[in-house]
């Protein structure tokens, strides 16, 4: 029994010698996950790992992380678990109108530069944009707001939308299009009241996009290490936006080479702005910070 009357701290369970990811357990799964997605994972993110995948242990109903890499290292689970590895381990920071000078370059340059290009979109075809790591769908939503203001000024632009990324329970978010409500904090107020929904509980501190929004954007399921993409080879607009600082140079080369691929002669590419594609030997002239346009 515990006397109430004593506050001396209680003493912390001992941990388990196996709460922790060996060094050589470490590498064994940081290999998987950069064979798989590009992602390095050097040994100083192994506490971010072992954090990440400790949420694993329940579903699997396993004990420690020693039996988790086990199962998965040795024991042929790695087949089933694959996906939910990647998923554990994928950083989905994002948030609405995200370095928002890409969004006014965006509408106030590349489209209407897209629009004096033959067989332009918008007449004849729709305007394509592409964000090729969309994470949990801010960007791409942030681009349909903006072209759905468009609409609504008298000027619009038929137009398609396409998201995808690697992380299976961040595109559920994304196609659920309900987010904490700090993550729209940069939406301006204009557009958060024409495509914001609040709940009525005021402890409820969540927003939901409107059904016009949602309804703008196709998700899907991509790995850019993948060596073909199902994806329209005539995009007019690709955001590919901090991705490429997780990857080496040789893999930024190449999957920079396959987006190329997939973006039409004039079209417009944005990277992050701590990302640099410097001696890279690409189809792309620079035409604003951390922004390309396809030659």
């Amino acid at each position: 029994m515990i006397d109430v009357d004593d506050t001396r701290p209680l003493a912390k369970p001992a941990r388990s010698p196996h709460d922790g990811l060996s060094p050589r357990d470490f590498d064994r799964l940081a290999a998987i996950i950069e064979s798989h997605t590009g992602i390095r994972m050097p040994p100083t993110k192994r506490t971010m790992v072992e954090g990440r995948l400790r949420r694993r242990l329940r579903s699997l109903g396993l004990p420690d992380l020693d039996a988790y890499c086990r199962h998965v290292l040795d024991g042929g689970g790695l087949d089933g678990e694959l996906v939910s590895l990647i998923d554990a381990v994928t950083t989905n920071k994002t948030d609405f109108f995200r370095e928002i000078d890409h969004f006014r370059y965006l509408m106030g340059t590349a489209i209407p530069a897209l629009s004096r290009l033959p067989h332009h979109p918008g007449r004849d075809r729709p305007l394509k944009i592409w964000s090729a790591a969309c994470s949990t769908g801010a960007e791409p939503y942030t681009v349909a707001m903006l072209l759905l203001e468009q609409e609504r000024a008298g000027m619009p632009i038929r137009h398609e939308i396409v998201a995808t990324d690697i992380c299976t329970e961040a595109l559920a978010t994304a196609r659920m299009g309900i987010y904490p409500a700090d993550m729209a904090r940069m939406v301006p107020e204009p557009f958060a009241s024409r495509y914001l929904m609040r709940p009525r509980d005021p402890d409820d501190a969540t927003v939901r996009l409107v059904p016009a929004v949602r309804q703008s954007v196709r998700f899907g399921r991509l790995n850019v290490m993948d060596p073909v993409y199902p994806v329209s080879t005539d995009m007019d607009v690709i955001f590919f936006r901090n991705i490429l600082i997780y990857f080496d140079k040789t893999t930024q080369k190449t999957v920079l080479e396959k987006l190329c691929g997939h973006l039409r002669p004039g079209g417009c590419l944005f990277i992050g702005h701590s990302e640099t594609i410097t001696n890279m030997d690409l189809p792309l002239k620079q035409a604003g910070s951390a922004t390309f346009i396809r030659s």
